[in-house]
């Protein structure tokens, strides 16, 4: 089950000196990168904690139309990430494509000022904040997965995003505390939002390197990837399985948006309370996204992103379930947070190695991409069915899903081929 462990002719050169060992430090370049996401979360998620009430409560958007704007949220960005990557790659400006994107998603919090009570304006601004997400990401994980050794691409991974989600956990009580200050003043959070996602782009400009350590510069007459070369990755057999797995997993998974208005509706909490749900998940996913990503290289990246996926499946059990009362809420974000701790970082920490570094940021986008429009459909269905079935329904067949694609996943990515089973050497 060692995908992201497999020797490549072509893999990355072990890292020289002293071989780092448990939590040594990663390279300075993640941390870099960790501290851009850190800050670029602390705007996001100040939008996100507000945008359902904002919709749902404010705008009176019925569950199809809110899931909808929510799969646009993160569908959108599915074709311009395997622009993006493939770009990133060609050109070899990784850091640059990564910019425009997060400089992208700032301006969106702008728009969504002038945008008003239009939902298809709010919808269009949606899907601009997406496409600077889906810009920057993989570049973004491309730069991580390029600055460090394949044995330790877990910790990396578990290191960026502990220090993403402490931006996930900043951003709701920054929202929050705005809405104490102001009243219930939207347009309020929406200006800090931007204040901040510039701040991110600073930072990335400052202190991001373009070419990692170890990584060698282009020469003159160097070919550059061309699009055939690209398209070379779909012949693999290990990125077909990879991309099947990724996209059946995204199929599997409802918005955010839906899991809190689900606690909310269930608890029956108060409106001011809404933007810390986000908060309780954010700590689990930090508590745990460091130790999780250590524990992926020990024993196997596929086993901690089933792990994952079973918390996932856990946590929608419970939002179906008879059982009230906050221990139940907060076990149901506890499981949330698990879930984003073990997979969001480790997945792509899988898929890393498994592909080339001259391909690296367009095979991560291809995955990313994937999951992006299976997550489009997801929302959409999971909207149609609560506003067709009701909201217990659509979470009990959600959990289904969970369980079936887990068996699929299990299927495709536990090879008995040398390729999915074989360590790096340390």
């Amino acid at each position: 089950m060692y995908l992201s462990t497999v020797s490549r002719p072509d893999a990355d050169p072990p890292s020289s000196g002293r071989p780092r060992r448990g939590l040594a430090l990663v390279s300075g370049n993640v941390v870099a990168l960790g501290t851009v996401s850190l800050i670029t979360d602390v705007s996001a998620e100040m939008v996100t904690a507000v945008l359902p009430l904002y919709l749902v409560l404010g705008l009176q958007l019925s569950p199809l139309a809110f899931g909808v704007l929510d799969g646009v949220h993160t569908g959108a960005s599915a074709l311009l990430r395997v622009v993006g990557g493939f770009a990133a790659d060609r050109f070899g400006r990784r850091k640059l494509v990564a910019g425009v994107g997060y400089a992208l998603s700032a301006v969106a919090k702008l728009g969504l000022l002038l945008a008003g009570r239009s939902v298809p304006a709010i919808g269009a601004v949606i899907a601009v904040d997406r496409l600077g997400k889906g810009l920057r990401s993989a570049p973004r994980d491309a730069l991580i997965t390029l600055s460090t050794p394949a044995e330790a691409l877990g910790r990396a991974f578990g290191v960026h995003r502990a220090m993403d989600s402490v931006g996930a956990f900043l951003g709701p009580l920054a929202a929050f505390a705005v809405l104490l200050v102001v009243g219930q003043s939207y347009d309020a959070v929406f200006v800090t939002s931007f204040c901040v996602a510039a701040l991110a782009v600073v930072v990335l400009v400052l202190f991001v390197r373009e070419r990692p350590p170890g990584e060698p510069t282009d020469r003159p007459g160097d070919p550059k990837v061309s699009v055939r070369e690209a398209l070379g990755l779909l012949r693999s057999r290990p990125t077909r399985r990879l991309l099947l797995a990724a996209a059946l997993l995204g199929l599997a998974t409802i918005g955010d948006g839906f899991v809190y208005l689900l606690l909310q509706r269930r608890e029956d909490l108060g409106l001011r309370w809404f933007p810390l749900l986000a908060v309780g998940t954010s700590l689990a996913y930090l508590v745990l996204a460091a130790p999780l990503g250590v524990l992926a290289d020990r024993i196997g990246r596929l086993p901690v992103v089933v792990g994952g996926y079973a918390a996932l499946g856990a946590t929608y059990l419970l939002l179906a379930g008879p059982v009230h009362g906050w221990p139940v809420l907060a076990l149901t974000l506890a499981l949330y947070g698990t879930f984003y701790a073990a997979t969001d970082g480790v997945l792509i920490a899988l898929a890393g190695p498994v592909l080339p570094p001259r391909l690296r940021t367009t095979g991560i986008a291809l995955v990313q991409t994937g999951q992006a429009l299976a997550y489009l459909v997801s929302s959409v269905l999971f909207g149609l069915t609560w506003q067709a079935w009701g909201p217990d329904t659509a979470i009990r067949l959600a959990a289904l899903a969970v369980a079936g694609v887990l068996v699929v996943t299990v299927l495709l990515l536990a090879s008995p081929s040398r390729l999915f089973t074989r360590k790096v050497p340390r």
